[in-house]
């Protein structure tokens, strides 16, 4: 049984244990509202670049004050020596954020809804790799989705800050983590990040083609050419994220994102798109080595639709 507040906010825990659960998640409430959530972000920002005028709210402003309170735990904590992979002063981080996401999460919310922190805390503590097995992939990206979509399900946050939550705070978080795989030389989760179209990420490309829908800016041929990179990799998320390998991967890029090198070849960003979503339904969220971390409470819940 899962422990209930006062609020009828529940501790959430994970229930995908076998293979044969994969169908049970694959046919609940919380799947049904995590595509759906990521449905309404992929809809807001097509053909939208980040020069687009949008507001943010000084609720998404507080969230992101969160990953201040990382980054200055980060900077205290010494990395320890002669660890070619996987430092382990990222354990410490863990317990530092575990000890205090409670207090961090509750200073941000409303009295009305303070009860929601043992749920949102679950989703948060884990968004930011596991700090057992030193290492990050897209079973965390989904719960930084999962936290994001729970503020909305709480009341937290409106249809009218979707824009804001990809460009701004999907961003940040993205840029946090960027800064912490490379500090702390985290492994990619799962089979060599199979499972992450850059060893960790799936989302930014997913969020990244759509802005590239309607906008004649660049075709997907050009992505990984060098001067379209360096042009615009400010304006849009899909460059923003070919800058970043390029700066941390060597050799031809053909053979270091196989992947998306195959991307390349498609011939409008509709088929970009529409191919990704559909490659993350089958090759993340139908993968039991993903979802088996997964936890379920009252917010997101495994009880089927």
């Amino acid at each position: 049984m899962s422990e209930t507040n006062c609020c009828g906010y529940i501790q959430p825990i994970r229930k995908v244990k076998t293979f044969d659960d994969v169908q049970l998640w694959l046919k609940s409430q919380a799947y049904s509202e995590i595509l759906g959530f990521l449905t309404a972000l992929n809809n807001s920002v097509k053909g939208k670049s980040y020069k687009h005028s949008y507001e943010v709210c000084e609720k998404m402003q507080s969230v992101v004050l969160l990953f201040k309170h990382i980054r200055e735990d980060i900077d205290q904590i010494p990395l320890e020596n002669d660890q070619r992979f996987g430092n382990k002063a990222f354990r410490v981080l863990g317990e530092r954020i575990i000890q205090k996401s409670d207090q961090w999460i509750r200073d941000i919310l409303p009295d009305d809804l303070k009860g929601a922190v043992i749920e949102l805390k679950a989703y948060f503590d884990e968004s930011f790799g596991s700090f057992g097995r030193v290492d990050y992939g897209t079973g965390h990206e989904i719960n930084f989705l999962a936290f994001c979509c729970c503020l909305y399900k709480i009341g937290y946050f409106s249809t009218d800050d979707y824009v804001a939550t990809v460009f701004f705070l999907f961003r940040e978080y993205l840029d946090l983590m960027r800064k912490i795989q490379i500090w702390y030389k985290l492994e990619p989760a799962g089979s060599h990040g199979v499972w992450g179209l850059d060893d960790y990420q799936f989302l930014p490309f997913i969020f990244g083609s759509a802005q590239f829908l309607s906008n004649p800016v660049i075709s997907p041929d050009q992505f990984v050419q060098p001067d379209i990179v360096a042009k615009y990799h400010e304006d849009f998320m899909f460059l923003e994220c070919i800058k970043f390998i390029n700066e941390v991967k060597t050799g031809p890029f053909a053979e270091h994102s196989n992947q998306l090198w195959g991307i390349s070849g498609v011939p409008t960003w509709t088929k970009v798109n529409g191919g990704l979503i559909k490659m993350y339904k089958a090759e993340v969220l139908a993968k039991f080595p993903v979802v088996q971390h997964f936890v379920f409470g009252s917010l997101l819940s495994l009880d089927s639709t």
